[in-house]
């Protein structure tokens, strides 16, 4: 059997399956914290925290038996009939949700959410839209480079005139490149290691 890359998508129409054309053994499940904001978008601010703790079930379900069993308690609840949209948006993304449910607790973590590559791909969009043509592609690749760069400066003068102070307050990004902090990484490699061995341990 051929182990499969994982990979998270944010709802681009065309862009889980470009993947696949791409990637043929590729697993595509769609990112969690976009599903989240869109089934809430219908949702009342004094309601969100709520909606928010009543969907918690279903992405965190141990199956995708026990998840869609989460999503049915939902929508027949109070606030499932008082927001029927919010059930709706996760029935529509079910077949993009469920292979997240596949993966273990630890590797959830890691891969629940596109934010930070988005983030970092929002900043060299702006960069290169500025630009418009290159004259090769070494200097595309140049300009990025120094974008990231740029950015990696940024970061560590944000995280220089935050230090000394409590970790709950700061506000400061880790390191882009070299040094970044993932919650959990070390449960998460072990995982993918298990799961992908071939993939993996070559590389280890």
């Amino acid at each position: 059997m051929k182990a499969k890359r994982a990979g998270e998508c944010d709802g681009l129409t065309g862009l889980p399956e470009a993947i696949e054309a791409t990637w043929p053994d590729s697993v595509v499940p769609t990112c969690v914290v976009h599903l989240i904001r869109s089934s809430m978008r219908f949702v009342s601010y004094g309601d969100r925290k709520k909606v928010a703790a009543a969907l918690r079930p279903i992405y965190t379900a141990p199956s995708q038996e026990a998840a869609w069993k989460a999503l049915e308690d939902f929508a027949s609840s109070p606030l499932g009939g008082k927001y029927p949209e919010t059930a709706a948006t996760w029935e529509r993304a079910w077949e993009r949700f469920t292979p997240f449910l596949a993966f273990p607790p630890a590797l959830r973590r890691v891969i629940y959410t596109t934010n930070s590559i988005e983030s970092l791909n929002y900043q060299l969009r702006k960069v290169t839209k500025s630009r418009g043509q290159f004259p090769s592609d070494e200097a595309a690749v140049k300009l990025l480079w120094l974008t990231i760069c740029d950015i990696e400066d940024k970061r560590a003068h944000q995280r220089a005139k935050e230090a000394g102070k409590r970790a709950p307050d700061r506000r400061a990004k880790g390191h882009l490149i070299e040094g970044q902090t993932t919650t959990s990484w070390t449960q998460a490699l072990a995982q993918l290691t298990t799961a992908y061995p071939d993939r993996i341990n070559p590389y280890l």
